[in-house]
């Protein structure tokens, strides 16, 4: 049984990170997570593909997810789910630019885009949003990285084995720890190296993007390896397969086991939780950020 000091030792990264600044909100990254709630304007994503389609019922979700206790908001207009297929630069900004301009006259909530496009980033960007979600690190779209540097806002780099058409096909790591933090550290060092703050830099280990259900596991219970990497960690466990295949459970029913994910990964140091649950995700994390630091937060 682990002790209180070595729990906290597993959630503090040391030394302590810089605070993340997103759009008008500055967010210190020593007791609760951020939350990041998901905006999927699309018609085919795995958990809410066309319930968020229609323009109407996008900014409604949007709005709600901020209400609930949302600090971020990720609208993402591509589904990269397993075996997706792409979409044009055009179609992508048709579904997720309005949407941006919208809540944009009705909140000031920091807003991310999660695109690997560099066109999308940019118009997001100019639309109002404020922070970059890429799923492929800055490899997919060699102009993302000269536009997250050149905006000074922060990028989420995400590793993938393969591309999501082809990523659940046959994943396959001798380490996978070792070899998902050799990948997130030579992505690190390149968006250095291309003019971004190293405070403007947010890793993912990509749950579920090329990783089968025991590489996923082993990330989840090593997560704290790669706090040593200086960066604040972004876990996207939300309803995702591996959940599913552990309760034998449809998307609809996988939001309590997203809690418990969500819980090993706040334990491990997880400082940005992306889900589509904000209202038990705020409850879940006041509850361990009360137990864990001792306060109520």
């Amino acid at each position: 049984m682990p002790t209180a000091k070595n729990t906290r030792n597993l959630m503090t990264p040391s030394p302590p990170l810089a605070p993340l600044v997103v759009g008008p909100r500055t967010f210190e990254l020593t007791r609760s997570p951020i939350l990041m709630g998901i905006v999927n304007v699309t018609p085919d994503s795995f958990s809410d593909g066309g319930l968020f389609f229609e323009p109407q019922a996008a900014l409604d979700q949007a709005l709600q997810l901020a209400a609930a206790g949302a600090d971020i908001l990720d609208i993402g207009g591509e589904s990269t789910r397993p075996f997706a297929d792409p979409v044009s630069v055009q179609e992508e900004l048709q579904r997720v630019i309005p949407l941006i301009q919208a809540i944009r006259r009705h909140s000031d909530i920091p807003i991310s885009i999660d695109t690997y496009k560099a066109a999308v980033a940019q118009a997001a960007l100019d639309a109002g949003a404020n922070l970059i979600n890429d799923i492929s690190a800055l490899r997919f779209d060699s102009q993302m990285v000269h536009v997250a540097a050149s905006a000074g806002v922060p990028v989420v780099l995400m590793h993938m084995q393969g591309q999501p058409r082809t990523m659940q096909l046959a994943p396959h790591y001798d380490n996978v720890v070792a070899e998902v933090k050799a990948f997130l550290t030579e992505r690190r060092d390149f968006a250095l190296a291309q003019g971004i703050s190293p405070t403007n830099i947010i890793l993912d280990v990509g749950i579920g993007f090329g990783k089968n259900l025991a590489h996923n596991l082993e990330l989840l219970r090593r997560l704290n390896e790669f706090h040593d990497l200086g960066c604040p960690l972004l876990l996207g466990v939300s309803r995702k397969a591996f959940i599913g295949n552990l309760l034998n459970a449809p998307v609809t029913e996988r939001d309590i086991g997203t809690l418990g994910a969500i819980a090993v990964g706040l334990v491990h140091g997880a400082q940005i939780i992306r889900t589509h649950n904000i209202g038990l995700a705020k409850q879940l994390t006041a509850v361990m950020a009360a137990v864990l630091h001792g306060a109520a937060t």
